[in-house]
């Protein structure tokens, strides 16, 4: 059997078409974009520490162990990309394959989860700010500004206000300045992870341990909440990858560049990822004082307290790199839900306003939406956490979950009819989306029981609930909700009209 690929409209209308510009970013940039998404150094010291604290040294079998699911998810990305290029990605194909209904919700999952990212990349880049002013400076004291509650919200808007201002002048802008700043940001990971690993079998670190494979081995983790924990953030290191496939009608050479893109991209996260956790090991242990990984009060931000030991003079450039990454993620992130809001609005499924483009084909009103409810959603979780960062991380890996298990699960039921047309087919097609699909749907929901517990995340609660409980979940709960309200006001896309299911591809 065949596949067809030619399946391009979707009801009143037809995939693509948006007014978005084509032909603006080859391979290169997609995939400089798609790893400033993930932000490699912003992720790391974000959630190295929370890692090693959930399983200890086992964190780089943890690592493998998140690439796996989300590597089978990028599988089934490719092929619905592939069938269905559409800048909504997860909203439309989940609408396709399922109906409107589910469709909507993985829409939601999906801009959830980015706006949660977008509040803490702004977050960590406040942090480093400051922390990089202190350097400079060499006040000291520059570097507590970023703790005071009324300074922090304010410079986060400001970051914001930036990236929202870069991603409404368009691709071309936004290419130009990730490639800058990704190339900084990698060579300086890499520096820092030469220079711990030199550190720590040099004796030069007094809380260094030797490389073990033992760090491979899954069964030393203590128990499966801890897995789950582990494997929760470990979601969260590789997520963004999937951005590369909401610039699939912007491209050049359309969806298979952005497919080829997003495979790169992931694999390269996980070689930057490796290096950098195995050499932070090495040199820092996994003790719950000092230095060590597991010490809860370095733990938001591992790689501030891990720069001067490792870096000598050399630190500023890892406070700088941790800044750049974050600003940059911070910019490159808000791509994804513009276009999502976009596409949703186009079908009929969220107001007319969002779907609309200026002369260079930039959705700058989606753009605002997804700028302006990241800066609200930063605001209320820095008052109401007192470790937002930490708190934020968790509820994100449940988010990515919801959404990329929904896509998963999309992309098998689609190509239900091509199963078993080969052996290529039922791998690709079935065996590992569902696997993929099935893996994060089980720590969304371990994770999800276990945050009810405040001790899960911060210890911040309201009325005895886990903050990241109430985040995660309750974020999905309003989206049923605002998902119902539309429904009486605009009823076309959930009768079908928009987006009918489409039959099983043949």
């Amino acid at each position: 059997m065949a596949l067809h690929t030619t399946d391009v409209t979707v009801g009143k209308h037809e995939l693509g078409g948006k007014g978005l510009r084509g032909g603006q970013v080859g391979l290169l940039a997609i995939i400089v974009m798609g790893v400033a998404t993930v932000a490699p150094a912003y992720a790391i010291t974000s959630s190295l520490g929370p890692t090693a604290g959930s399983v200890g040294p086992q964190v780089p079998i943890v690592l493998l162990l998140g690439f796996i699911p989300m590597f089978m998810v990028a599988l089934a990305y490719k092929k619905l990309n592939a069938a269905l290029p559409d800048s909504g990605t997860t909203f439309t194909w989940a609408s396709k394959a399922f109906g409107p209904w589910v469709g909507w919700m993985g829409g939601w999952g999906f801009l959830a989860a980015n706006i949660i990212v977008l509040s803490n990349l702004a977050g960590v880049a406040v942090d480093f700010f400051y922390l990089f002013l202190a350097d400079v400076t060499g006040d000291a004291a520059l570097a507590d500004l970023g703790q005071d509650k009324l300074v922090n919200i304010l410079t986060c808007l400001a970051f914001m206000a930036v990236a929202v201002w870069v991603s409404a002048r368009g691709l071309e802008t936004a290419r130009n300045v990730q490639i800058v700043l990704l190339v900084f940001q990698v060579g300086v990971l890499l520096l820092y992870s030469g220079m711990a690993i030199a550190k720590a079998t040099g004796g030069a670190s007094e809380t260094a341990i030797p490389f073990d494979w033992s760090w491979f081995d899954v069964t030393q983790i203590p128990d499966f909440g801890a897995f789950a924990a582990g494997m929760s953030l470990s979601i969260f290191l590789f997520w963004g990858w999937d951005m590369c496939l909401t610039m699939n009608e912007e491209t050049k050479g359309g969806h298979r560049t952005a497919g080829v893109g997003a495979t790169v991209t992931a694999v390269a996260i996980l070689v930057i990822y490796l290096a950098t956790s195995i050499a932070s090991l090495m040199f820092a242990g996994v003790g719950t004082e000092g230095l060590g990984l597991g010490n809860e009060e370095i733990s938001e931000n591992v790689l501030t307290s891990l720069a001067g030991p490792v870096m000598g003079p050399l630190a500023i450039l890892l406070s700088l790199a941790v800044l750049t990454s974050s600003a940059s993620s911070l910019q490159a992130t808000m791509i994804g839900p513009a276009r999502t809001f976009q596409a949703m609005s186009f079908y009929e499924a969220l107001p007319e306003p969002l779907r609309r483009t200026d002369s260079k084909g930039v959705p700058r009103v989606a753009v605002l939406a997804a700028g302006g409810l990241s800066a609200a959603f930063y605001v209320a979780m820095r008052l109401l956490s007192d470790n937002v960062l930490n708190d934020t991380i968790m509820a994100l890996g449940m988010m990515v979950c919801f959404y990329y298990s929904v896509t998963a699960f999309a992309c098998v039921w689609y190509f239900r009819h091509t199963w078993f047309a080969s052996a290529r087919h039922t791998v690709l097609r079935l065996v590992l989306p569902l696997l993929g699909g099935i893996g994060l749907a089980v720590v969304f929901v371990q994770t999800a029981v276990d945050s009810i517990d405040p001790a899960f995340g911060s210890g911040s609660e309201i009325g005895g609930v886990g903050l990241v409980f109430i985040v995660g979940v309750g974020i999905l709960a309003l989206g049923v909700v605002l998902m119902l309200a539309y429904r009486a006001k605009n009823p076309e896309f959930f009768r079908g009209a928009t987006v009918p299911v489409a039959a099983a591809a043949d």
